[in-house]
């Protein structure tokens, strides 16, 4: 399909330890087009997780392609995966992962830099303001509640505009009026920014809000 941003062929996951050997993901295959928003639901321990991380070229799968914006990932070393992640990808996690040394505007700054992109703190700024947060740019993440680095979080993820947004759980550790806002949010940025959303969540509300739901059951896609 020429408009598909990530192509999913015959992924497989197994590992082997000392009793045997466990297949996590059976021969997943799915394509998502540019700008399409997908939810991968399922039950804990049934895959969601690794297909995410394998999706992001973090980690290997058994057998299969991930072709992503027209590169096979696994044909890549480490380090040239790390570029196309760079390029392509945000990430936003349950637990935020910020770097609590560093200010919320310095987080989000961050990405740019590492681009050599010379106009960091401005967009930074920007993008901080755009999710309501133009009066904590000095804040550390520890002064900050969830839901405000659930907030700088996406503003990391989104001032690189990625092509694809891939989130893990993002209102895992919000309550629910918390992550509601959060989620309204981070679909607000995803159609302005024209991302491809792909999303691991147990919320079928949230679910419910994408174009598409993966049903992965004990590593098998469903739908």
């Amino acid at each position: 399909m020429s408009d598909s941003i990530i192509e999913v062929q015959g992924v497989t996951k197994q590992v082997t330890d000392a009793t045997g050997t466990l297949t996590i993901l059976h021969d997943i295959g799915f394509t998502l087009r540019a700008r399409e928003s997908a939810a991968i639901v399922g039950a804990s321990g049934s895959g969601k997780s690794t297909l995410l991380a394998i999706i992001a070229g973090l980690d290997v799968p058994s057998t299969g392609k991930v072709i992503l914006a027209g590169t096979d990932l696994f044909a890549l070393n480490e380090d040239q995966r790390a570029e196309v992640r760079a390029q392509h990808l945000g990430f936003v996690f349950q637990s935020f992962q910020l770097l609590g040394n560093l200010t919320a505007l310095e987080n989000v700054m961050l990405p740019l830099e590492l681009m050599g992109r010379g106009d960091a703190r401005r967009q930074a700024t920007e993008m901080l303001q755009r999710v309501g947060l133009g009066e904590r740019l000095g804040h550390y993440p520890k002064v900050l509640s969830g839901g405000e680095q659930q907030r700088v979080a996406l503003a990391r993820a989104f001032v690189v505009r990625p092509a694809v947004l891939l989130a893990d759980e993002p209102t895992g550790s919000l309550d629910f009026a918390t992550g509601e806002t959060v989620m309204a949010l981070m679909f607000e940025l995803n159609r302005e920014a024209g991302t491809t959303l792909v999303m691991v969540t147990h919320d079928r509300t949230i679910a419910a809000r994408c174009d598409r739901q993966l049903k992965i059951e004990a590593g098998r896609l469903l739908s």
